[in-house]
């Protein structure tokens, strides 16, 4: 009687060579003789380059003091860091204010939490709160002059602070405005087609610091005589407008990329043109489109620190402001460190952020 086996033997785990970090070694670094001279020439440089940066930013540094005087090592001079701190995070916002910032900082993680958290189910009112909410609620904290708070004029603003408020609306501003300007340039009405285009290509084929003079000196001279509009609502108006173009571009592409017949299996289920663009067409477009995106925000993030040609003092300029100071003449360097190592926490963060909602939207149809 032959007795014949049904049941799947459970597949064996792969050897220990090829799987886990040895066999990641052994496929990627040492997988042929020309790769193990470039892993070993890799690792020199490295080391070389890792070693003299910890030297010099931690080993040899000096975090202890409250003067010049106080950097005696040979490597960095981080008590000009600790002494401009609040300046560096503020600006010349009063001391005795800076709290208005920081609640600022926590109503702002609140909202985003709501927003970016599986937590929180319905993102309905974490969303209706950031974008309708927290701003009416920054204006009057930050400004002040109403209830009780000390009129605080937006000269004041800088570093870091003033870098996240650029960046935070001109983000919000240009996602929306991106949208609406890439659904117009695909619109079949030739007037509207026509308005979008010409938009677009205007704003990207000028440079943002042009951008950013024309709204900051030119812009009051075609208004009616009396009426001007603050120095960092023109500059949150030309980047606004600025990332806009760009941002209606990346959603064209990803609006492109739907089939046509998706549009149309929305029409055949008796959906509207908006219903249909709502539903089904724009949420595929903004899920492909996510890389580009994340890079348009970063690079918005970054151009934050051109406002200096207008006269605001971002965080890469205030830094550089007080590295003129006679008594810190010399600590560019640590400066300009410190300056770089923030930006790359908030960009590298975005970056993290868009791969994992990436991965999550992820619906079977990544190449």
């Amino acid at each position: 009687m032959a007795i014949v086996k049904t049941e799947r033997h459970p597949d064996m785990p792969p050897p220990t060579s090829e799987a886990g970090v040895i066999g990641w070694i052994k496929n990627n670094l040492v997988s042929s003789p020309l790769n193990v001279v470039l892993t070993v020439i890799s690792i020199y440089v490295v080391w070389i380059a890792a070693s003299n940066l910890i030297s010099y930013a931690f080993i040899n540094a000096n975090f202890a003091g409250d003067s010049r005087a106080d950097c005696t090592g040979t490597g960095a001079c981080w008590v000009f860091i600790k002494v401009r701190f609040g300046q560096i995070m503020y600006g010349f916002y009063p001391v005795d204010e800076r709290w208005r910032v920081d609640v600022g900082y926590i109503l702002g993680a609140i909202g985003i939490f709501g927003i970016l958290s599986d937590w929180v189910k319905n993102k309905k009112w974490p969303a209706l709160y950031m974008f309708a909410v927290y701003p009416i609620i920054c204006f009057f904290l930050f400004s002040g002059g109403y209830f009780g708070l000390t009129v605080v004029d937006t000269s004041e603003w800088g570093g870091l602070f003033l870098t996240l408020v650029l960046a935070s609306v001109s983000i919000f501003v240009a996602l929306p405005l991106g949208i609406v300007l890439a659904l117009g340039r695909r619109s079949e009405m030739p007037v509207v087609r026509m308005l979008c285009v010409g938009f677009i290509e205007l704003i990207r084929g000028v440079p943002l610091i042009t951008v950013l003079f024309m709204s900051s000196v030119m812009l009051p001279l075609f208004l009616p005589e009396g009426m001007n509009f603050d120095k960092l609502v023109r500059a949150l108006v030309g980047m606004s407008l600025f990332s806009a173009a760009y941002m209606a571009e990346v959603v064209r592409g990803g609006l492109q990329a739907i089939p046509k017949g998706q549009m149309e299996a929305a029409n055949s289920l008796g959906l509207g043109f908006w219903q249909a663009v709502g539903l089904i067409v724009l949420p595929q477009a903004l899920k492909i489109s996510i890389p580009s995106i994340v890079n348009t925000f970063i690079g918005l993030f970054k151009d934050t620190t051109l406002v200096l040609i207008i006269g605001l003092l971002d965080l890469l300029s205030i830094v550089k402001a007080g590295t003129t100071d006679k008594e810190w003449l010399g600590m560019a360097t640590e400066g300009y460190v410190f300056v770089a190592a923030t930006f790359w926490v908030f960009c590298f963060s975005m970056s993290r952020y868009s791969i994992w909602l990436e991965n999550k939207l992820h619906t079977g149809h990544k190449r």
